[in-house]
C-alpha cells in the first residue's frame, strides 16, 4: 500500500455507506441494455423513437411550408387559451415546493451523500448554470421586452397610461417578473430531482430515475422510456428555440456592423440565419467533442467575463445613474405586484398578451427545463439542498435583474430623456432592439461586436451543454458516451432551429416550446412528490441508528502510519495493527 492508497480507503468507505443504505435494491446499471454498433451506444428504444419524432416533425413542417406559419398560429393561441391557467398556477407551485425543500428540514441533505466533494469552484459552477441557464434570451429580450411593455402596457397594469413613467416602472417589473424567481425555480426543482435520484439512489441520470418511488424498477420499462422520450423531445424544442432566437440576433449585428464597415450589407433573411446556424454548429462541435471540463466549463467562464465587460460598459457610456436608481425601484415595484401578478391570468382579449409573453416564456423555461435541469444536476455534486436551490434562485434572478435594469433602463432613458425612440425599432424587428440602443451610446461599434460575439459564445455553450444533456437520456443514462454522439445531437439542434425560423420564424419558435411544454409540466407536477418522496427517506435513513453506526466507522476510520520499511495501518475499532508493504 502507498501513501495515496489512504484516500482510495476513504472514498471506499464512503462509497460503502452510500450503497448500502441509500440505492435501492436493484442489479440495473445505466445504460446496461444499450446497444453498442458502428461506434455508438445509444438506448434501444429512447435513441430510434426520439429520431423517429423528429424526423416527423421535420418532414410534416417542410412539405406543408406554407400552411405551417398558420398552423403555428393557431395552435399556440389555443394552447394558450385552454391550457394557459394551468402553466400559471403550475409555475407558481414549482416555487412553493423548491423553498419548502431549502428552507425546511430537508435543507441540510448533500447531494451526493454525506461524503460528497464538490466537483467544481462556486465560480465555475455558477458561470456554467447562468450560461446553460438563459444567455441567448438575456442578450435578445432586454432592451426589447422593456420597450416593447413600456409602448404597449401589459394589460394588469390597467390604466398605466403607454409612454409614461409610469408605463417604464410597469414594463421593467414585467420583465422582472418573466425573468426572475419563476423560471429559476424550474430550472431548481428539475436540477435537484436528477442530482439527488442519480448521486444519492445510484439512478441513471434520466428523467425515468426521478419516478423511482411511484414505479420502483418499472423505470426501465415502456412508461420509463416514454418520461425520457418526451423529455428528449421537450430539451430539443426548448435548445432549438434559444438558438433560433440567438441566431436572429447575431444576423441584426451583422446587419448593423456590414452597413457600417463593407460595400455590400448583409441582409436579415431566413436563408443567412439558416446559413449562420451551420457555421456556429460547426464551431460548436469542436468544443462538444472538448467534452465538459475541456469546453464547456471554459467558454462558460468566458461566457461570463464577456458578459461582466459588456455589463460594465455599458454602466460605464450609459446613464450610470439612471440605470441604478431603476434597477432599485423596479425591484421594488416587481415585489409589491408579485404576488397577484404571479397568479394572474388574463381572461378576456382573446388572450393575445399572455399567450405572447407569459404563456410562452413558462413553455419555454419548461420545455428548457431538461436541459438545464440535467446540466445543472450533473455539475452540483457535493452541495446540499439549501446551497443548491438558493444558489440556483438568487444568484442569477440578481444578475438577471442588474442586466435587465442596465439596458433596459439605458433603453428607457433614451425613450423619457432624449429626443430619441425605440418602440417602432422594437416593433418592427425585435432582434434590432440592442442594436438600435447602443447608436444612441458612445462605443457604438465596441458594444455591438462584443455583443454578436458573445450570443456566438452563448449559442456554442447552449448547443455543447444541450449535447451533453440530450446524450445522457439517449443513452440509458450513461455519463461517458462516445464523442461522436454528442455532435449528433449538435447538428440535430442546430437543423431543428432552421427548420423552425423556415416554417414560421418566432412564432413557430413560440408554438414548439408551448406545446412541447405542456405535456412536460404534467412531469414536473408529479416530480413535485417523487422528490419529496426521495429527500423524506433520506432523512429517515439519516436518522436511523444504522445511520449513526455507518458515521461513527468514518469518524473513526483506519488511521495511517508511515515508518521507514512501510506502512502501518491501525484499525481503531479493534486496535490491532496490520502491516503492509509499500
Amino acid at each position: 500500500m502507498s501513501v495515496g492508497d489512504e484516500d482510495e480507503i476513504v472514498g471506499e468507505t464512503s462509497a460503502g455507506l452510500q450503497v448500502e443504505l441509500f440505492h435501492p435494491d436493484t442489479d440495473r446499471e445505466p445504460g446496461d441494455t444499450n446497444v453498442q454498433v458502428f461506434g455508438v451506444d445509444v438506448h434501444p428504444r429512447v435513441f430510434p423513437l426520439s429520431c423517429l419524432v423528429i424526423v416527423l416533425f421535420i418532414a410534416v413542417t417542410l412539405i406543408f411550408r406554407s400552411q405551417a406559419a398558420g398552423t403555428f398560429s393557431a395552435l399556440q393561441t389555443g394552447i394558450s387559451a385552454v391550457a394557459g391557467w394551468f402553466y400559471v398556477l403550475s409555475v407558481n407551485v414549482f416555487i412553493v415546493v423548491v423553498l419548502y425543500f431549502a428552507l425546511g428540514k430537508y435543507g441540510s441533505i448533500r447531494i451526493g451523500g454525506v461524503e460528497a466533494d464538490r466537483e467544481f469552484s462556486d465560480f465555475s459552477w455558477v458561470a456554467m448554470l447562468f450560461s446553460a441557464g438563459m444567455g441567448i434570451g438575456l442578450m435578445f429580450f432586454s432592451v426589447a421586452e422593456p420597450i416593447f411593455h413600456f409602448g404597449s402596457v401589459p394589460p394588469f397594469f390597467a390604466g398605466v397610461q403607454s409612454g409614461s413613467t409610469t408605463a417604464s416602472g410597469a414594463a421593467m417589473a414585467t420583465t422582472f417578473f418573466h425573468w426572475g424567481i419563476h423560471p429559476w425555480a424550474i430550472y431548481a426543482l428539475v436540477g435537484l430531482g436528477l442530482a439527488f435520484f442519480s448521486f444519492n439512489r445510484g439512478l441513471p441520470l434520466t428523467f425515468r430515475s426521478i419516478f423511482w418511488p411511484l414505479l420502483g424498477e418499472r423505470i426501465y420499462g415502456w412508461t420509463g422510456h416514454t418520461i425520457d422520450i418526451v423529455s428528449v423531445i421537450a430539451t430539443l424544442f426548448g435548445l432549438s428555440t434559444s438558438l433560433g432566437i440567438g441566431v436572429q440576433q447575431v444576423n441584426a449585428g451583422l446587419t448593423a456592423l456590414s452597413g457600417q464597415f463593407l460595400s455590400t450589407t448583409i441582409p436579415q433573411a431566413v436563408w443567412i440565419q439558416v446559413v449562420l446556424i451551420g457555421v456556429i454548429t460547426a464551431i460548436a462541435t469542436l468544443s462538444v467533442a472538448a467534452g465538459l471540463d475541456g469546453g464547456v466549463r471554459r467558454l462558460s467562464e468566458l461566457n461570463v467575463y464577456l458578459m461582466m465587460i459588456l455589463l460594465g460598459m455599458m454602466l460605464a457610456v450609459g446613464p450610470t445613474l439612471y440605470v441604478l436608481a431603476n434597477f432599485v425601484t423596479s425591484l421594488g415595484t416587481y415585489i409589491g405586484v408579485l404576488p397577484e401578478l404571479a397568479f394572474w391570468s388574463q381572461t378576456g382579449g382573446g388572450n393575445t398578451w399572455q399567450s405572447g409573453w407569459t404563456i410562452f416564456y413558462w413553455g419555454w423555461w419548461i420545455s428548457w427545463s431538461p436541459f438545464v435541469g440535467m446540466f445543472i444536476a450533473r455539475i452540483s455534486k457535493g452541495r446540499t439542498v439549501r446551497e443548491f436551490v438558493l444558489g440556483v434562485l438568487l444568484v442569477p434572478t440578481l444578475f438577471s435583474f442588474l442586466w435587465m435594469s442596465t439596458f433596459g433602463g439605458s433603453a428607457l432613458f433614451v425613450e423619457l430623456e432624449t429626443d430619441g425612440s425605440l418602440v417602432d425599432a422594437v416593433n418592427a424587428d425585435v432582434a434590432t432592439a440592442i442594436y438600435e440602443m447602443f447608436s444612441y451610446f458612445q462605443l457604438t461599434i465596441p458594444l455591438s461586436v462584443l455583443a454578436v460575439v458573445l450570443v456566438v459564445t452563448f449559442f456554442v455553450t447552449s448547443s455543447d451543454s444541450g449535447s451533453l444533456v440530450i446524450d445522457h437520456l439517449t443513452s440509458g443514462g450513461k455519463y461517458d458516451v462516445p464523442a461522436a454522439q454528442r455532435i449528433f445531437w449538435a447538428v440535430i439542434e442546430g437543423v431543428i432551429a432552421a427548420v423552425l425560423l423556415v416554417g414560421g420564424g418566432l412564432g413557430a419558435l413560440q408554438t414548439a416550446v408551448i406545446t412541447a411544454g405542456l405535456p412536460f409540466t404534467f412531469v414536473l407536477l408529479l416530480m413535485c412528490y417523487t422528490v419529496y418522496v426521495g429527500l423524506g427517506n433520506e432523512l429517515r435513513i439519516m436518522e436511523s441508528a444504522e445511520f449513526a453506526e455507518w458515521m461513527e466507522r468514518l469518524d473513526r476510520r483506519e488511521s495511517v502510519v508511515v515508518e521507514d520499511d512501510g506502512i502501518v495501518v491501525t484499525d481503531v475499532d479493534d486496535g490491532e495493527p496490520s502491516a503492509g508493504d509499500d
